[in-house]
């Protein structure tokens, strides 16, 4: 059997393809699983500057397979589909959120190039990528309240950094198909083109040609910025310019960067950041950003 997921590293850029053609690349369990150990070998690849991401043969990926979903019951003595909500590995995610958002949270940049249908589960992927090249004639959609289910794979998350939230829920409630022009327009894609896939290999080789260091910073300053107050994020901002260029100040600054292990853990001052009444400092005082800092 294929691998359901595949992926070729050169020059720095990880080619990265959805690989179960026959089914428009829809989300099978085992898709779910090969998805989410991608996003860990990716996390893990110090020589990774920018990840394409795209998907075989006619489509991007057209959502949760619904035969495989009507099927879901008893599965060594509990329901199959329970397993995907359950919090993964203690993250922020559940399993089915992790394989959208987790391409939000990996260190380097992700580019998806769509073709074809992008619907449901498929388009909540597309979405955790930092830039978004489509076909004018792909088709998307965030499906799921036609089926009569919800987009739970983290795009209540993902869309509202990108389009006004009166369109976002639009979108939902419609559960509408747009074109990649459309799309375009709604700023749901970043640009469309005839060529989606050779031009996100062209621009992800303009960004492979930066510095490592730099390419992942502003990963980490916005990931920052969506959990921290924005005193915290400019904090953060501040701290990597005196990473790349005043290092010795680091451990003066009251929001010290250690670095242990490849680990970076930032600690977050309350005198450095003002919380609001009843945030729970303890809880989040500390952010780690692993694999930060290619070899």
């Amino acid at each position: 059997m294929a691998d359901l997921v595949t992926v070729s590293i050169e020059n720095h850029i990880a080619d990265v393809r959805l690989n179960r053609p026959d089914k428009l690349n829809a989300l099978s369990r085992e898709m779910f699983d090969a998805i989410s150990r991608m996003l860990e070998r990716l996390a893990a690849e110090p020589g990774v500057r920018v990840v394409v991401l795209s998907g075989e043969g006619k489509g991007f990926c057209a959502g949760l397979d619904m035969d495989i979903f009507a099927k879901m019951g008893e599965l060594d003595g509990k329901k199959d589909g329970l397993s995907l909500v359950g919090r993964y590995k203690g993250g922020i995610t559940n399993h089915a959120q992790h394989i959208a958002y987790g391409w939000k949270q990996l260190p380097m940049p992700v580019i998806a190039a769509v073709h074809g249908a992008c619907m449901g589960g498929g388009c909540q992927i597309a979405l955790g990528a930092d830039i978004r090249i489509a076909r004018p004639d792909a088709k998307l959609s965030l499906r799921e309240l036609y089926w009569g289910i919800v987009p739970d794979m983290s795009a209540t998350q993902t869309l509202r950094d990108l389009i006004p939230l009166d369109a976002a829920k639009e979108l939902i409630y419609t559960a509408k198909i747009i074109s990649g022009e459309e799309a375009a327009k709604l700023n749901l894609v970043t640009r469309i083109s005839e060529r989606p896939h050779e031009d996100a290999l062209a621009l992800a080789r303009e960004i492979a040609d930066k510095s490592p260091h730099a390419v992942r910073a502003p990963n980490a300053c916005w990931t920052v910025s969506g959990t921290v107050m924005p005193p915290g994020g400019c904090s953060w901002s501040r701290l990597w310019k005196c990473l790349f260029w005043e290092k010795k100040t680091i451990w003066r600054r009251s929001w010290p960067i250690l670095k242990n292990g490849g680990r970076i853990s930032l600690i977050l001052n309350p005198d450095g950041c003002s919380f609001p009444p009843g945030f729970p400092a303890d809880q989040y005082g500390t952010q780690h950003y692993d694999s930060v800092f290619p070899a």
